[in-house]
């Protein structure tokens, strides 16, 4: 009769075990796997109208210093050099030996260290060169004039139709141009080009936004040193459990995560610019007229309109739909969250246990949403000098809400 009761109270207890209620891990619609990255380590994903596909690879990686920096997705699992292997391979190489200590090459006609790569609202393929690359141990080097630059690229030719270099005022040696976004409006610039905003993430401190009138090649720096740009020095970001440093190993010293602005996103109409430290869990938000006024005190009254627009989770890339609602990668969450202007809030969009390092978005023109994971926190600057990451590196995407897609402007339109 004991052994019974006993066994039908232990029957019991594993059953109520069995009712607990746990989190589910997944979310939204279901993501689809576009691309597998069994070569070099990604951060950007940009797709054109016709559906072509293109990522770069930041030489921050050892593994991708000697290698293209920018390539197409010619497959599900191969990528080719873009938009030739030549401009992807400095004579010599990327590194200035010629110096002391070391810098980043300074050509203006090769790729260095590409950070973003992103079709406008005209289907045209920007890439965002910061200029600089690192050494095999991982040490970032500073840039040298001509290595930090802008190239836009036409997809009907594949061929270079501009390249703007960056000044040193506009981009510092120590400066990291690290995400972009376009509007194309005439009316915004005497060139009538458009305008483009960047984000420099820096990690030694002089983060800003960047602002370049797209005709005249002419830029300039907003926000620089605002706390809204600038990383939270005490923050530590979770992922997966675990608190994620700096943490190269080789006896250096372990610090918090340091990279300021970093996600950027634009209202559809144009009028305003969001964007998020690495280092904080804020959205961040300002006109986009101010950040363009080059008058008197104009840096005073955009440092003034900064508005907090709540709290959207640790985020790297950012991204804006046709219907106006904000994407972001909320990494200690596994998800990707949205934003609408219009009412304030925050909602989860999709979640699923693949997701760590959700990095950059692209929106495209069949309706879904293209994001890269790339288990940035994995990677040895984070662990000790060890490398953790496991391949494949994943291009995701789900269909956007509302038949939203990506918005469209024609070159010289409002």
């Amino acid at each position: 009769m004991r052994i019974s009761i006993s066994l039908s109270v232990l029957l019991g207890t594993f059953t109520t075990a069995q009712n607990i209620l746990s989190d589910p891990g997944s979310l939204g619609p279901t993501p689809e796997i576009v691309h597998l990255y069994y070569d070099q380590w990604p951060t950007g994903i940009a797709v054109s109208a016709s559906g072509r596909k293109f990522s770069n690879y930041p030489p921050l990686d050892p593994a991708n210093v000697g290698g293209y920096t920018v390539a197409e997705l010619t497959s599900n699992t191969t990528e080719t050099p873009f938009p030739s292997a030549e401009i992807n391979t400095p004579p010599g190489g990327r590194v200035n030996y010629t110096t002391y200590p070391p810098t980043s090459a300074n050509y203006q006609n090769y790729l260095i260290g590409v950070q973003s790569v992103v079709i406008d609202p005209a289907d045209r393929l920007w890439i965002l060169d910061t200029g600089r690359t690192s050494l095999p141990d991982g040490t970032l080097l500073l840039a040298s004039y001509g290595g930090p630059k802008l190239i836009g690229v036409d997809l009907t030719t594949n061929s270079i139709f501009k390249t703007i270099i960056f000044t040193p005022s506009a981009a510092p040696a120590d400066s990291y141009l690290n995400d972009i976004r376009f509007d194309l409006d005439p009316s915004l610039t005497p060139s009538g080009q458009g305008i483009a905003y960047i984000t420099d993430s820096s990690s030694e401190g002089r983060n800003a936004i960047v602002v370049v009138d797209l005709g005249s090649g002419e830029a300039w720096r907003r926000l620089e040193n605002h706390p809204s740009v600038h990383p939270d020095p005490d923050f530590v970001p979770w992922v997966w459990g675990q608190p994620v440093y700096m943490n190269p190993g080789q006896n250096r010293t372990i610090t918090n995560v340091g990279f300021g602005a970093d996600g950027i996103a634009l209202s559809a109409d144009g009028q305003t610019l969001y964007y998020s430290p690495v280092a904080t869990r804020n959205l961040y938000s300002v006109p986009t007229a101010l950040l363009r006024d080059r008058s008197p005190y104009a840096v005073q009254k955009t440092n003034a309109a900064v508005q907090i627009r709540g709290t959207k989770g640790v985020s790297d890339g950012m991204e804006t739909d046709s219907n106006g609602l904000i994407y972001a990668g909320n990494v200690e969450n596994n998800e990707v969250v949205v934003f609408n202007p219009d009412t304030g809030l925050f909602q989860p969009f999709v979640r699923d246990p693949r997701f760590s390092w959700t990095d950059t978005f692209s929106t495209a023109a069949d309706g879904y949403l293209y994001f890269t994971e790339n288990q940035l926190w994995l990677s040895a600057s984070y662990q000790g000098g060890v490398n953790k990451r496991r391949k494949p590196w994943v291009v995701f995407r789900v269909k956007l809400p509302g038949n939203g897609t990506k918005v469209t402007q024609a070159v010289g339109s409002g």
